[in-house]
């Protein structure tokens, strides 16, 4: 029985590797990801997903070397946790530094026209766009006045505004429907007399 705990809890490495091994790969990781462009984050295609899946296996080894024990990997997942908390805080207050390594926003559309060169930069096709507007509620791009993947990869869409003149011709279209809709009932009542 005695075999079976320290098996389970024993390191295998020393402790000072576990907290280096993931805190190297983090900011590999960070680096990584901010180089592959925002859609890696939040716009995930299958492909995407397959490479994010495979890159954790992949760094798994990294991160805890030769060590299969749960305080080994405890201190791993904490240590991970530990430099997120103090890279997230530390980003807080250093904004220039927080938008450096987070990058700007950027606009895909502006005014209602697609900036290609935009897609292009963040390896989004229009399909994509089009779809992420369908989940924001909008039935296509030509709805959108403007579109812009913050540095999350999240797409922020506003919707064009009807000018004054289309909606004064939409008021006045409503009213001469709800006018025809009136002589229609009176022309009945007519016809029963």
């Amino acid at each position: 029985m005695h075999s079976i705990w320290h098996e389970m809890f024993a390191l295998g490495l020393p402790i000072a590797e576990k907290v280096i091994r993931p805190t190297v790969v983090y900011c590999f990781l960070i680096i990584g990801l901010r180089l592959s462009g925002k859609r890696e984050l939040a716009q995930l295609n299958p492909f995407d997903l397959v490479v994010l899946l495979t890159l954790s296996n992949t760094v798994q080894n990294a991160i805890i070397g030769n060590d299969n024990s749960v305080t080994g990997g405890l201190i791993g997942a904490a240590t991970l946790l530990l430099v997120n908390y103090m890279v997230i805080r530390f980003l807080f207050s250093h904004e220039k530094l927080e938008r450096l390594v987070e990058g700007d926003p950027d606009a895909l559309i502006e005014g209602g026209v697609i900036k290609e060169e935009r897609l292009k930069k963040e390896l989004l096709t229009k399909a994509e766009l089009e779809t992420a507007a369908h989940r924001q509620g909008f039935a296509g791009l030509h709805e959108i006045e403007r579109a812009v993947i913050e540095p999350g990869g999240t797409i922020f869409f506003v919707g064009k505004k009807p000018s004054p003149d289309e909606v004064h011709q939409k008021a006045l279209t409503d009213r001469l429907d709800a006018i025809a809709l009136q002589l229609a009932g009176i022309r009945e009542r007519l016809q029963d007399s």
